[in-house]
């Protein structure tokens, strides 16, 4: 069972490859990861047609390599992704964020959105059902000092972003790279932590096992 990780940032095939290890040892993994489209995007500030295209080269390439199914691991990219499962349809293609959105949706109430990269607090909460109500944060600088390699200040800066959230019932991570925290996040607010490597491999897993 070959399964491809596409990536926008480079931080993210270490949490998902750890959930894999933890959750389903069994699948066979590739990586395709392009760092420019979160930089394009952040500089761009929107998606663009030509973002879209590039996730379809990357999706098609993934298939002709074998893949048996695709996972996304950037949430700020929903509607790109959204045009690679319709191309690619009936082939499993899972956002980042959709398995923990169901979780999140399962559990209701207030839930609290933390991010490290401030677009994906423009394109991840409508994603959610009504039944929950979403109180975003943004945990600023937490992504500059990953990216200058102090995961330490990384996951602080988290943590302490999550205290404003202590309002909420449970906490979700709105991307793979900020995975790592969930341990200081969850001692800063004492509420349940979700994040989408562990929700997105569960899912993937059932769904490719038959299980739903």
């Amino acid at each position: 069972m070959r399964i491809a990780l596409i990536h926008a940032l480079r931080h993210s095939p270490p949490p998902i490859e750890a959930a894999f290890a933890r959750i389903w040892p069994e699948a066979v993994l590739m990586n395709l990861l392009d760092d420019s489209l979160s930089a394009d995007l952040a500089r761009d500030g929107a998606l663009t047609p030509a973002m879209t295209e590039r996730f379809l080269a990357l999706s098609r390439y993934a298939v002709a390599a074998g893949a048996q199914a695709i996972l996304f691991t950037c949430s700020a990219f929903g509607p790109c992704i959204d045009a690679v499962a319709a191309e690619l349809a009936p082939l499993p293609v899972l956002k980042p964020n959709e398995a923990m959105v169901a979780d999140a949706a399962a559990l209701g109430g207030r839930i609290g959105l933390l991010a490290s990269f401030a677009p994906t607090l423009d394109s991840m909460p409508p994603e959610f059902p009504g039944n929950v109500t979403l109180v975003p944060r943004l945990a600023e600088g937490a992504l500059d000092a990953l990216n200058r390699g102090d995961a330490d200040a990384h996951d602080r800066l988290a943590a302490e972003a999550a205290r404003d959230l202590g309002d909420c019932d449970a906490i979700a991570l709105a991307q793979f790279s900020l995975a790592r925290a969930a341990p200081m996040v969850a001692a800063a607010t004492g509420k349940p932590v979700l994040t989408t490597p562990d929700s997105a491999v569960r899912a993937l897993r059932a769904r490719l096992e038959g299980r739903v």
